[in-house]
């Protein structure tokens, strides 16, 4: 398993550090992987609750990847206001659709971020949609898969997969009320190291899911794209409802499914192979054919 380094971003200066970073990261020609992937924490997050903790990690393909807990409680909009050197800010990063940025199911995470602060999300590739794709069949693609269940049949070491289980246990039973828990300790400072750990977990992840999942055609990161801009647009709307029901199936229509499985079960037709028997009598008969013709004139 790759290094994490871990730091807390509760300062404005750090904020403006971060966003120079990342402006500067991206200023250079078009990357081939993401640098940026991202989850949030918060009681009951929604727009019906409130975002507490953006988990961002940064991978650049170092053997060391780095993790900010960026504190949303403490800093509230300054966490997307406070600008950089350049004038930019961190909404201004989320906003860009030019620079891409990984979520896990981005649906209510784009609901938090868009009616508590107003950014609007671009340039977002959601990885639940990218598993959901790359299964072969229609129904097989019925129902969207958790985090967890992509990350035990990613092929993760298992020593990795226990360590990664037993810290999102542990951070969970923190905030789970079967265990007399309260999402309130999301604002509780400073942040334990138990959610820490557990915030992490929410990302370490991803970028080799992404690595796993972004091997189709150009045609399926389409169709993919699609129904990411959808959930998106979606997630702004009044009428949007962080915990509706439905949440579970995937959202490909009819025609998409046809279009998902054509792309991972076509075969293509064998090569032509003419056999020299083949060859030759189609030769002579030319030649006959083309003799008799002469004859006649």
């Amino acid at each position: 398993m790759r290094d994490i380094k871990t730091e807390i971003i509760d300062t404005e200066k750090q904020i403006s550090d971060l966003v120079d970073w990342l402006i500067f990261r991206y200023a250079s020609p078009v990357l081939i992987k993401p640098t940026m992937y991202i989850d949030l924490e918060g009681v009951n997050l929604c727009r019906e609750g409130s975002l507490s903790i953006l988990t961002l990690l940064i991978d650049t393909g170092i053997p060391s990847m780095r993790v900010c807990l960026i504190d949303v409680h403490l800093l509230g909009s300054q966490a997307f206001n406070a600008t950089g050197m350049k004038g930019k800010t961190l909404k201004d990063i989320l906003q860009d659709e030019n620079i891409p940025k990984v979520f896990f199911d981005v649906r209510n995470d784009s609901d938090a971020l868009y009616a508590h602060f107003g950014v609007a999300l671009q340039g977002v590739e959601d990885i639940q949609l990218m598993e959901s794709a790359a299964r072969t069949t229609t129904s097989s693609r019925k129902y969207l898969n958790g985090l967890a269940r992509c990350i035990e049949q990613s092929g993760l070491d298992s020593h990795d997969l226990t360590s990664w289980k037993l810290a999102k246990e542990k951070g969970g039973r923190l905030f789970k009320a079967e265990f007399g828990g309260s999402y309130k300790v999301f604002e509780q400072r400073p942040i334990c190291n138990d959610i820490i750990s557990y915030c992490v977990g929410d990302v370490q992840h991803l970028p080799n899911l992404w690595s796993k999942f972004r091997s189709g055609t150009m045609r399926w990161q389409v169709l993919v794209s699609i129904e990411t801009k959808r959930r998106i647009e979606a997630s702004h709307k009044p009428e949007y409802q962080p915990h509706g029901p439905g949440r579970t199936l995937a959202p490909w229509s009819e025609d998409q499914n046809k279009t998902l499985d054509n792309e991972w079960n076509y075969v293509p037709p064998p090569p032509i192979s003419l056999d020299r028997n083949f060859h030759w009598n189609y030769f002579y008969d030319c030649e006959n054919e083309r003799n008799y013709s002469d004859n006649s004139d």
